[in-house]
This record gives structure tokens, sequence and C-alpha cells, in this order.
């Protein structure tokens, strides 16, 4: 399968797809809910997947119900998150061979996510790979988050390339709602989520990992050369 237009440009989330955080994350949730009694089950965790806190949060209170603290859980599983952090956050299969593959491509990226640039700075810093995207969109300089299109809409606009030439990888359902309607050629690569038929509706392909990713750009650049 080829891809339906030339890449000029790549808008990667981050969470779940160049850094393995959300399953950290996941576990930093069950330990702070395992401290109150109360435990967190997977189904109610995807549903939050991508989105940025402030509607994960409607979730969690929706789930634990009245009475819940909130505020007290949340300063846990940050706790508990910086601790598992600390030890190192794996990259997913493939990243660092993608990013190289981009540079001698003279292909420019941006990262579009739901997490502040803090999280970016922490999690990218340490592998060396902050400084390898021309552009960052975190959510401090969203107005409208993901599913909405604007993160990926600035991401392409401080690029300088057309939504519509720009390939926009995602491992979660509301990224990959997001990415599609801001025109993008979207791939999910999934993480923590199945794809389900609106997301093999919504995009150009359901990769296994970005090595996958990165051999479809290898066999575009051979075909137009």
């Amino acid at each position: 399968m080829t891809l339906p237009r030339i890449v000029r440009a790549v808008v990667f989330d981050m969470d779940g797809l160049l850094v393995d955080t959300e399953t950290l994350i996941f576990h930093a949730m069950e330990r702070a809910s395992a401290d109150i009694g109360a435990e967190i089950p997977f189904s109610v965790f995807q549903r939050m997947v991508g989105l940025q806190d402030a509607h994960s949060d409607l979730i969690v209170v929706e789930h634990f119900g009245p009475g819940f603290d909130l505020e007290a859980w949340s300063k846990a599983v940050r706790a508990y998150a910086d601790e598992e952090r600390n030890a190192g956050v794996a990259l997913k299969a493939g990243v660092l061979e993608i990013v190289d593959y981009l540079d001698r491509a003279g292909l420019p990226r941006a990262i579009a996510t739901s997490s502040s640039l803090k999280a970016i700075q922490r999690n990218l810093t340490p592998h060396g790979l902050l400084d390898r995207f021309q552009a960052l969109i975190p959510r401090d300089v969203q107005t409208q988050g993901k599913p909405h299109p604007e993160p990926f809409l600035k991401a392409a606009e401080a690029l300088g390339v057309d939504p519509a030439d720009c390939l926009a990888l995602e491992d979660s359902h509301n990224g990959v709602r997001s990415a599609s309607s801001a025109g993008m050629m979207t791939i999910m690569v999934p993480d923590m989520l199945d794809p389900t038929e609106e997301m093999r509706t919504l995009t150009v392909r359901i990769a296994h990992d970005l090595h996958e990713v990165r051999e479809l750009l290898e066999a575009q650049r051979r075909s137009i050369q």
C-alpha cells in the first residue's frame, strides 16, 4: 500500500507513540486507587487516553462517584508517576530510526500532544530527542484539545506545510479523530487502544509500529526519485 499524497512533513503524538508513558500513567492510577481502597478498571483508563487533564478528570470523578477527592488522588498519581519516570521512560519501537530517516530525507516534524511542554521536555530530553523536532504543540498553546483539529492545524502552521501534505501519527482514538479532521493523512499505531472500524475509516493505515511507518516513507521516497 502506498500513501495517498507526497508527505512533506510528519506530526507525531507523544504519549504512547514516542514514549511508553501510557502504561506508566495507568500503573500510577492503579496504585493511587488502591491507596483509597478502590480500583480503576482499564476500560475507564482507555476512555481517558488522548484527552487533556480537564476532560480526563471528569471521567475519573464519574467513575469514583460523590465524595471523591480528585485533588488528593491526582497528587498521588503524579507522585507515583514521577517515581516510575525517575527509573526511566522507554522509547517506543522505531522512534530513533524514523527520526534518523526524517533527518536524511529532509522532512520537518512536529509534536502535537495533550501533555504539557514540561512533560515533553522531561520525556524527550534524556533520549536526546527534544531538539530534533522543529515545532512543539503542547496543551499550553492549545485552546481546544483533541479530538478537535486545532493541535494538528497549529503543528502544520508552525512547520509551514499544508495539513493535507502532512502525515500524522497517533495511537489514540481521539488523536486520530483530531488529525483526520485537520485533513492530514493519518496512521494509527495502536498502544493502549485497539483500532475500531471508525479508526480504519479515518486512517490511511493501521501500523504495527514506527518501523512500519518508516518503511512506508522510504518506499514513497524511492518511488519519486
